[in-house]
């Protein structure tokens, strides 16, 4: 209270008027930086927050082995992530209502199509509570070529109880996670990330 009160003092004394605009303004930037943030990403909607006190302490977080999976694609097939063993893999955590998340597909599109030979395995894990019937006609539409899994709150709390998407991670070929993008990432952010994992042997 007694805060409170002081600031509201401020705007009547004149020596202190340009130390209220200072504090008005540093609170604006940071309701700028708030926005910002809200635009580059999406937070999961109401009933897929989940409980974050049964993960790990470490768990999703980088330099730890990413948490394995099997998971259903959109065409029902069971995927595991054992499969993907010796592969640089970017796993995206996405859902179809998310702006920035679908800003990404494109671009990992085109990074799949250009580097897949090379090792790379770019995943999707939809959280999208329609499950396959939102996700095959979007993946259809935009002429997806890498693998959509449809993903669930044990796997997202098991990758560090993922709140807002995209969240996206880069894993190396021994499968440890070498790095996590909240929010969009710009195509050449992943592409200075993943060469040097797929160069190396």
């Amino acid at each position: 209270m007694n805060t409170i009160r002081s600031s509201r003092t401020v705007r009547s004394a004149g020596p202190r008027t340009s130390a209220a605009r200072a504090l008005r303004g540093a609170a604006r930037l940071l309701l700028v930086a708030v926005l910002a943030a809200a635009l580059a990403s999406c937070g999961k909607p109401s009933g897929q927050t989940g409980d974050s006190g049964t993960r790990t302490a470490r768990s999703g977080e980088v330099g730890t082995p990413a948490p394995e999976f099997t998971l259903p694609d959109i065409a029902g097939n069971q995927v595991a992530s054992s499969s993907l063993k010796g592969k640089v893999v970017i796993l995206d955590f996405w859902a179809t209502w998310c702006p920035p998340c679908r800003e990404e597909i494109p671009h990992f599109v085109n990074l799949q199509s250009k580097y897949r030979d090379q090792g790379l395995a770019i995943v999707g894990l939809s959280l999208d509570a329609g499950g396959a019937k939102d996700v095959k006609p979007f993946a259809e539409e935009h002429d997806v070529n890498y693998t959509m899994l449809i993903a669930n709150e044990e796997i997202a709390r098991a990758y560090g109880n993922i709140t807002a998407i995209p969240t996206t991670f880069v894993i190396d070929r021994e499968g440890k996670i070498v790095q996590r993008f909240i929010g969009y990432t710009a195509p050449e952010v992943f592409e200075r990330t993943i060469k040097p994992l797929l160069a190396a042997s």
